[in-house]
């Protein structure tokens, strides 16, 4: 390889954080950086240079976009002079390895970690559109459309000059804070398709992105049915002829004279608006070339008719051109301030009769969709060649330029006509404007259907951006590759809007439409404000002009203004929205997406953690957060990381599912050699875990051996006052058979280490027959109080009361006591203590004397039996040992001190205690008895022996050590 050129990587492509591929850098960028490498050998004193950056344009590239270098051509990634930084090269982490041609697939989720994409892949890239054609415009002909021409005067005559611009101005800061927050977002890094949806889908989750999201489909699709129905309405009004059924409505109006008032047949609006919608179907199917061929023919002669309306305006006169009109006047001004809020028929036209009293909120869900299509540029953000500067731009520019105008309108319709013109001329724009009215009618027709044309283009690719997301699957049908047309979604798209069209009812399409956008403007705002006030380190917007609080304040006014329209519409759209998340909740693929709810989580998380502070939890709030350790003692089935009996114990141990569990396991061996071998371990652990529904968390330790990994969790696992404090693990019956030496000796140092670190310690004996879920246990719950624990024991048997498969048992309460003791008071007191910890159990008092009379019979023969094999065999390990010749030590490097009387000691308290366990409990359920620590130089050996005495012949039994607090209290 020469000088000041990288060597090419090898054949594979390089991995990225997350499992996702950069894609490769292809001929049609514009440049490609090429970086030269320091020569092997080089002295680090001889102040080694870089050669001059050089810019290579696809020109110069070779063949399939490769450069050659000694080794062929392409180098070898082994080769690399790079290499010694420990990490991929930034030629080859910016993909720029890829120029040799090699293809690269390109992820088709997010959720494969491919959110940004770095370069565009092979395929000859579609063609791109930049602000004024891609997003201003777009937005333009979304406003501006029926509405405007064949509303918005009957508005100013209904709600006056006053209340019109308080409308107008409230509708237009809920779009213009809907924009400073949507500018915010969407120049916060790279944006793929799907608009709004990719922005609340990234901010609020898959589940929120895509309810929303679905909903604005929803409304973009009928917004399209609404625009076709008026510019049909428009054309059969302008053009009565060329309808089919010709029908004419004689309805009173507001004049002094009854006039017969003819209006389009619905079969009219139906046929006409199926033709317009296949018409404009056609188009969209041509692509994005010939839309924006389209687009300025439809959107020209509207600014034109709003151009020559202005100009009818300043030229008419009393009754010039129509009466009612006043040319532009004071005294209109003057008497049009005020409302007049009355009841109409069903078009509109006052009527005392008639049935549709108008009032300032209905107004508002009327005029409402005249200031939506805001979004209209973002929902094209994968065919805009600049998203970051082009959203912003384009969409503020656009709902400053309409809100300017509707303020403008409001002022001089008001004043160019009388309220009766007002209320009852349905198309007054077209009766001022000059020099024809029908310039309005084409502006009209031509603005509705360059609205329909945006919604009918902006909807596919929404659905299609949602179907690529791969959450839910039943959306497959409408994937698209990156460079494809979403025909699929077009075609479903235009049924939707015929199937509202054969509706043909334009005031009951309107509110519809109106929820599914505020429902879309509520959570981009809320987008922009959780980001805002969580501000993670990636919040970084190019857009500067925002603020929480104005997020907060757009959001509110788009709950606000839903309510005001209807609040049943509300309930529907918001009940529509639950239920799409339902369902992505129950059917749709995991997916993390960096969500601001998993940020709020975090931060709740450490803020939390800083609150509960270092100092020792109240009883009250005491949680138990057990740390189970997963070594088996034994053989598990194949691909089973965990017994599935310590993942149901971890569950008996939580009320109603509340807390956490730490599952643990040690994996012997070197860090370095075992460290990919521990993070799969882990995603299964963690992957079992989330099968037997448990709630908690995995965690794989390598060390070189089991005593030191768990002296080293025991220390560090956990934060703060939400570290581990109980440990639970399973009594190792098999240590006899297996394993003579080492078991006991882990057994016990971990015992020793729980101690230690002041944790509490539940060991399972009998695990193999723990119950689940589904297994009902009758009988009792027995719990023999030996020692002061902290009333962990008696939290436990509570604990496991509240389960489904103990809620049968009965609490039995057996304290052993010394045999000179009051056994009545005793009694008595400890009946007292639960009584004040709300707590119901049988309490029997055992001392020493009733054992020796309740242990006649076979359980005292039993006992006998094996309190003699444990003796023979502490005598046979004891001769063993001095038959060495050398001074026993124990595992700590003591001196080993045996005490043969002692040892014998332990040995009867075992047998008494298991001897008045199975007179008394026999039958239980469940015992629970207090755990004896490890004598202080006895060896691991004596000890097991001392416990499988106590344990012998008890099927189930839960052996309990508290710590120096108490988990329970007697105070309220």
């Amino acid at each position: 390889m020469d000088r000041g050129e990288i060597e090419e990587g090898g054949e594979e492509d390089f991995p990225r954080a997350g499992g996702g591929r950069y894609r490769p850098v292809v001929a049609h960028d514009r440049a490609v950086i090429e970086m030269s490498s320091v020569e092997p050998g080089t002295s680090s004193s001889s102040s080694p240079t870089l050669k001059n950056i050089k810019v290579v344009t696809p020109g110069e590239l070779g063949a399939g976009g490769a450069r050659e270098g000694p080794d062929g051509v392409n180098g070898h990634h082994k080769d690399s002079k790079l290499e010694l930084f420990g990490f991929d090269s930034l030629v080859n982490i910016l993909g720029l390895k890829s120029m040799t041609g090699e293809q690269v697939a390109a992820p088709s989720s997010p959720r494969d970690g491919e959110d940004i994409s770095i370069t565009q892949g092979h395929p000859k890239p579609a063609l791109k559109m930049g602000t004024m054609m891609g997003v201003f415009v777009p937005c333009l002909q979304n406003i501006l459309g029926i509405i405007y021409y064949i509303r918005f005067t009957w508005i100013v005559g209904m709600a006056g000059i006053g209340q019109s611009l308080v409308l107008v101005l409230l509708c237009g800061l809920c779009t213009f804070l809907t924009t400073i927050s949507l500018s915010a977002i969407a120049t916060n890094g790279a944006m793929k398709g799907g608009g709004p949806y990719y922005l609340i889908g990234r901010a609020l989750g898959p589940e929120v992105g895509i309810s929303i999201g679905l909903c604005f489909f929803l409304g973009n699709a009928v917004a399209g049915a609404l625009y076709v129905l008026g510019a049909v309405e428009t054309f059969l009004k302008a053009f009565p002829a060329a309808g089919i059924f010709r029908e004419t409505i004689t309805k009173v109006n507001g004049t002094a004279v009854a006039e017969p008032i003819q209006s389009p047949n619905s079969h009219d609006l139906q046929i006409y608006g199926i033709v317009v919608t296949i018409l404009l179907c056609f188009i969209v199917f041509g692509g994005v070339k010939m839309i924006n061929r389209v687009a300025p023919a439809f959107l020209i002669p509207v600014l034109l008719s709003i151009f020559c309306i202005f100009i009818g305006i300043f030229l008419a006169k009393t009754d010039d051109p129509d009466t009612g009109i006043t040319g532009l006047r004071f005294k209109s001004f003057r008497d049009n301030w005020g409302s007049a809020y009355q009841m109409t028929n069903n078009a509109g036209i006052p009527d005392p009769t008639g049935g549709t009293y108008w009032s300032f909120n209905d107004l508002v869900g009327l005029f409402f969709p005249a200031v939506t299509g805001i979004m209209a540029g973002s929902n094209r953000s994968a065919s805009l060649k600049d998203t970051q500067r082009s959203i912003p731009v384009g969409t503020l520019a656009a709902t400053l330029t309409t809100t300017s105008l509707y303020v403008i309108s409001v002022l001089f319709f008001g004043a160019v006509a009388t309220r009766d013109k007002l209320l009852t001329d349905r198309l007054l724009t077209a009766t001022v404007a000059w020099p024809w009215p029908v310039i309005v009618h084409v502006g009209i027709i031509l603005s509705t259907l360059g609205a329909a044309l945006q919604s009918l283009t902006g909807a596919p690719r929404l659905l299609a951006a949602i179907a690529n997301d791969d959450i839910l699957p039943i959306l497959n049908y409408f994937k698209v590759a990156d460079t494809s047309e979403p025909h699929i979604a077009t075609l479903f798209t235009a049924l939707i809007c015929i199937g509202c069209v054969v509706i043909g009812n334009l005031d009951l399409i309107t509110p519809t439409v109106t929820m599914f956008y505020l429902l879309c403007y509520s959570g981009v705002n809320l987008s922009c404000f959780l980001l805002d006030i969580l501000d993670a380190p990636s919040w970084r917007p190019r857009w500067k002009y925002h603020h929480w609080s104005l997020s907060f304040v757009g959001a509110a006014l788009c709950i606000v203004i839903m309510f005001l329209i209807s609040w049943s519409f509300t309930v529907v759209a918001i009940a529509l929205a639950s239920l799409i998340y339902k369902y992505v909740g129950l059917k749709g693929k995991a997916g993390d997406w960096g969500d601001g709810f998993k940020s709020a989580y975090f931060q709740l998380a450490l803020r939390s953690l800083r609150s509960l502070g270092a100092n020792q939890v109240h009883p009250k709030n005491w949680y138990p957060i057990p740390l189970v350790f997963c070594r088996p003692w034994g053989q598990l089935p194949e691909n089973v990381p965990c017994h599935p009996k310590l993942a149901d114990f971890a569950n008996c141990m939580k009320k109603k599912g509340r807390g956490m569990s730490i599952f643990v396991d040690i994996l012997d061996g070197d860090y370095y050699e075992c460290a990919e071998e521990a993070k799969e371990a882990c995603n299964k652990l963690a992957t079992y875990i989330e099968y037997k529904r448990c709630e908690g968390v995995a965690e794989i330790v390598v060390a070189p051996n089991m005593t030191e990994g768990f002296r080293g969790i025991i220390q560090t696992m956990g934060l703060g006052n939400l570290k581990p404090n109980i440990v639970v693990m399973r009594y190792p019956e098999i240590w006899r058979r297996e394993n003579l030496t080492e078991i006991p000796s882990t057994f016990v140092g971990i015992i020793n280490d729980c101690i230690t670190a002041n944790k509490a310690v539940v060991i399972i004996k009998g695990l193999d027959e723990w119950p689940n879920e589904y297994q009902r246990q009758y009988g009792t719950i027995d719990l023999y109080w030996i020692v002061r624990d902290g009333g962990l024991m008696l939290l436990l048997s509570q604990l496991l009361l509240t389960k489904e498969s103990f809620e049968s048992c009965k609490i039995q309460l057996f304290c052993i006591a010394e045999e000179d003791s009051d056994a009545e008071a005793l009694k008595a007191d400890v009946k007292k203590f639960l009584y004040d910890l709300r707590m119901q159990a049988e309490v029997i008092v055992v001392t020493m004397k009733s054992w020796d009379i309740r242990s006649e019979g076979n359980s005292k023969e039993d006992s006998l039996e094996a309190f003699d094999a444990a003796q023979r065999r502490i005598s046979d390990y004891l001769g063993e040992i001095k038959s060495q010749g050398s001074t026993p030590r124990l595992a700590n490097g003591k001196a080993m001190v045996v005490n043969e009387q002692q040892v014998e000691k332990f040995l009867y308290t075992m047998l008494k205690l298991n001897s008045t366990i199975l007179s008394y409990s026999r039958m239980a359920a469940v015992v629970l008895v207090s755990l004896p620590p490890p004598p202080l130089n006895h060896p691991a050996y004596f000890y097991m022996e001392y416990m499988d005495l106590l344990v012998e012949n008890v099927p189930r039994m839960l052996i309990v050590r508290g710590y120096h607090r108490d988990v329970v209290t007697l105070f309220t």
